[in-house]
């Protein structure tokens, strides 16, 4: 959402509620609660003995949320915490089990608007990133510190860049000579690293660049197994789970969090009989991806996917 409160429109909306919506009383939580959208959606669906729960690190996307929830029929708790802290959120609030629980991952439209956040390629701002403002590492550390290797394996890791090794090379050089402190240096520098020929197909030549050094800089990756098995964890009977996803990486994480919660046995293959006792906890997988219709009005739709279950 830009600073003049325009709203930017939720990726596979209403795929995303139905998939959520089970229960008009119950409780939901929106881990990702960005500028509000998807969780003023669910809220219209709501009663007023209804709890909706928005969780995000960023005090803009609590503050942006709190605008979009004026007037919600159910009851709304904001939280600024990263989804890591689920249980002690949910705990604190003495709330057990959970009929719906939803993650929007990656940065939100509103987020890369303001080029204040140097989230975006497109705008030229300071070299920040942070989903929390408060955190102390910011992408400009990152690209003027970091060691080259360690550069190159976040860039190829993260944003599975071909050209991983000579940004990162273009990347040293450049700041030996100047701090690279905007969104706009880096970009530069980018576009010298990749050659001509390699720039006239494909995405924006900064864009994976730009999303390695922010899944780094804010640990989006590594952290979201485990909240996912807290999330499955804190689902009702019937509750439902809700997980889009915009980059490989993570969306193979939701893929393989969710596959592994819905078998009985998970123990390595060839052993003749189950020793693990793991029993499956959650049904009803399902994968859904955009439209032409929707990513026509909404090219960011275009890498989105929404991962989904019910749980037993």
């Amino acid at each position: 959402m830009s600073e003049e409160g325009c709203f930017h429109e939720s990726v596979l909306f209403e795929e995303t509620l139905d998939q959520l919506f089970d229960d008009p009383d119950g409780v939901y939580v929106d881990c990702t609660v960005g500028g509000g959208g998807h969780a003023a959606g669910l809220a219209d669906r709501l009663s007023k003995n209804a709890l909706l729960v928005g969780m995000d690190q960023d005090e803009d996307a609590i503050a942006a949320a709190a605008r979009r929830l004026v007037g919600a029929r159910c009851r709304t708790i904001l939280v600024k915490a990263n989804f890591r802290a689920l249980g002690s959120v949910l705990a604190d609030l003495s709330v057990e089990k959970v009929n719906g629980i939803m993650f929007d991952l990656g940065v939100s439209s509103w987020q890369l608007d303001n080029p204040e956040r140097g989230f975006s390629y497109m705008r030229d701002g300071p070299l920040d990133m942070r989903m929390d403002k408060g955190a102390e590492l910011t992408a400009q550390t990152i690209v003027n510190s970091w060691p080259e290797k360690k550069l190159v394996n976040i860039i190829k890791e993260y944003g599975e860049e071909r050209w991983a090794s000579r940004i990162a090379e273009f990347i040293v050089k450049e700041r030996a000579n100047r701090r690279i402190e905007t969104t706009w240096q880096l970009t530069e520098t980018i576009k010298k690293a990749i050659p001509k020929s390699a720039r006239r197909e494909g995405p924006h030549p900064a864009k994976r660049t730009f999303q390695a050094i922010r899944i780094a800089l804010n640990n989006e990756v590594d952290i979201l197994a485990a909240a996912l098995e807290d999330a499955i964890d804190r689902l009702a009977v019937r509750g439902r789970l809700a997980v889009i996803t915009f980059h490989s990486l993570e969306d193979r994480v939701a893929k393989q969090t969710i596959a592994r919660s819905a078998r009985d046995c998970v123990c390595p293959p060839g052993l003749p009989v189950c020793v693990c006792g793991h029993r499956a906890s959650l049904k009803d997988i399902v994968s859904v991806k955009p439209g032409r219709e929707e990513i026509g009005r909404n090219p960011r739709a275009r890498s989105a996917r929404l991962r989904g279950a019910t749980k037993i």
